[in-house]
């Protein structure tokens, strides 16, 4: 039986509507892909408040758990593992988002995040926030 691994992703939507993507570095698993700004869950903590955490570390901006509200989860089978994703929708949020562990950031319009290769658990969620927004 695989060991669960959760992760929490968010989708920012700025005022314009669009959402934001960001781009994995050189050097980690499935560089050069799009993903959600998040990531693992340390021992103890919630979604929200890993979402609060990686918000600060990744983009260096800050938001408050009542502004996460989930939306979408991801069930994906990986060779050792079992990803668990929640998804959250976050619209406000104080400072500018900022590329600090990424290789790039890009705000993207819903209707084209087809247009952005992804991993594989990522995919379904981009699906679902479509069909949200």
């Amino acid at each position: 039986m695989a060991k669960l691994l959760l992760v929490a992703a968010v989708a920012l939507i700025d005022r314009d509507g669009r959402v934001l993507l960001a781009r994995r570095p050189q050097g980690k698993p499935e560089a050069g892909l799009w993903e959600f700004p998040g990531g693992k869950l340390k021992d103890g903590e919630t979604p929200e408040a890993a979402l609060l955490r990686e918000l600060d570390e990744e983009l260096g901006i800050n938001t408050d758990a009542s502004c996460l509200a989930p939306i979408a989860f991801a069930s994906h089978g990986l060779t050792e593992v079992h990803l668990l994703m929640p998804l959250y929708v976050c619209r406000k949020w104080q400072g500018t988002p900022q590329a600090k562990e990424h290789d790039e950031l890009r705000w993207v319009r819903p209707n084209a995040l087809r247009d952005y290769e992804m991993p594989e658990a990522d995919k379904p969620l981009a699906a679902q926030l479509r069909d949200f927004l």
